[in-house]
């Protein structure tokens, strides 16, 4: 079931909830792309000189825009012979759910999110004003960090109301101007780190929460 119930708290109201069926494996990158990661791919520190940043090379890239993150995987993919991609909405929330049902991965009870990301009450607001350093907060259930907080991820749809009913495989809208973003961040709420809370900006946005992970299909 993606999207949240009504009776979710802090829910928004386009999480509607409906049943979608995913029929191709993929998958999906452990931990968000790393600075390190980006400039062994791409040779360019885009975070370089920008505000509230933390070098480093296992911190999640930041200040990477959507149409950034796709020419990652392009050249990714020439120098692997792998297929990479940006994940779909509807893989990342299955990913990001790791099985459950619940707002967060590991139930309903915010007060745990610590244990699994980075978001505004330890980060931001203790002033550590940046993305971290990968890999340092629990897993989900399928072994995946920090799909709560660090960085906002880029997925592949445009941002539009979901299809009514059920669907399977959703690529999202036609079309668009708004692209979607999953995860919440470092300075984000703990609402917006829910599973499926949904945020979005504009392709060419580059900020110093936006990131990705990157995702393979077969």
């Amino acid at each position: 079931m993606m999207g949240s119930p009504v009776s979710e708290a802090n829910r928004s109201n386009d999480e509607c909830q409906h049943r979608v069926t995913l029929t191709k494996s993929f998958y999906l990158g452990t931990t968000q792309v790393t600075q390190g990661q980006w400039e062994s791919v791409m040779g360019t520190t885009p975070w370089k000189d920008q505000d509230r940043v933390k070098e480093g090379a296992n911190h999640a890239a930041t200040y990477i825009s959507w149409d950034d993150a796709v020419e990652f995987c392009k050249r990714l993919s020439a120098r692997e012979s792998k297929a990479y991609r940006l994940p779909t909405e509807a893989e990342w929330e299955y990913a990001c759910r790791g099985g459950t049902s619940t707002a967060y991965s590991f139930g309903d009870d915010a007060t745990q999110l610590s244990d699994y990301g980075w978001f505004d009450k330890n980060a931001s607001l203790i002033g550590e004003c940046y993305a971290h350093a990968v890999g340092l907060k629990h897993s989900n259930g399928f072994g995946l960090y920090d799909m709560h907080g660090n960085v906002c991820e880029w997925c592949s749809d445009w941002y539009g109301d979901y299809q009514t009913g059920s669907s399977t495989n959703p690529q999202g809208t036609d079309s668009g101007s708004i692209r979607v973003l999953r995860g919440g961040g470092w300075y984000y709420f703990a609402r917006y780190c829910r599973s499926a809370s949904r945020l979005s900006m504009t392709p060419v946005s580059r900020f110093y929460s936006l990131g990705f992970r990157v995702a393979v299909g077969f």
